[in-house]
């Protein structure tokens, strides 16, 4: 239904905005990570949304990025987890770290986030897993275009995905992609 808005920001309180779209006021809940990058109140801004219609209510969700509201329309669809928790979770993690905690089986970096359980977390990292992880973890720990080329190396030569993480975090920033499966390699060896 609503799948982007583009407007004017004109109020912003944590959690939930105000964009005027040509003299329509949508109200808006967004996770942290958007609100902390929104300009200022007056300015123009671009959310994309999700569209939830419930019997009680209309919501609308904006996030700031593609890969957040991909996330967020990936955790609603999993049992439990509700548009408030999975708000939650956007908040308290980032996309990369959240892929991250997915690929290392993490719970307890899930737990750490209000109103995650234990039961939660691993419920979470079992329903992500395949759907989240290695693709877009490895973005966050290095920003070279080679991290994926070393991360993709070392899965094909048989290495789990949570073994090429660990290993992908020992290659320094910059490395070309020889000496990047170089140097995970020989941490491998050593673990």
């Amino acid at each position: 239904m609503i799948g982007r808005l583009s407007g004017v920001l004109l109020d912003k309180n944590p959690a939930q905005l105000l964009v005027d779209c040509n003299g329509v006021g949508y109200e808006v809940s967004v996770p942290m990570s958007t609100f902390y990058n929104l300009p200022g109140v007056g300015d123009k801004v671009v959310l994309l949304t999700h569209f939830v219609v419930r019997e009680d209510a209309q919501l609308l969700f904006g996030f700031g990025s593609g890969q957040e509201r991909e996330l967020f329309r990936l955790l609603i669809k999993i049992s439990g987890v509700g548009a408030r928790m999975a708000l939650s979770l956007l908040s308290g993690m980032s996309v990369t770290d959240l892929a991250q905690a997915v690929t290392l089986q993490e719970a307890g970096r899930l737990t750490k986030i209000p109103g995650i359980g234990k039961k939660t977390a691993e419920r979470l990292l079992l329903e992500l897993k395949g759907k989240l992880g290695a693709d877009l973890g490895a973005a966050g720990i290095a920003s070279h275009d080679s991290s994926n080329d070393v991360l993709n190396a070392l899965l094909a030569l048989g290495y789990s995905d949570k073994e090429a993480m660990l290993a992908l975090k020992q290659v320094p920033a910059g490395s070309s992609v020889s000496d990047g499966i170089r140097h995970a390699l020989k941490a491998l060896s050593k673990g």
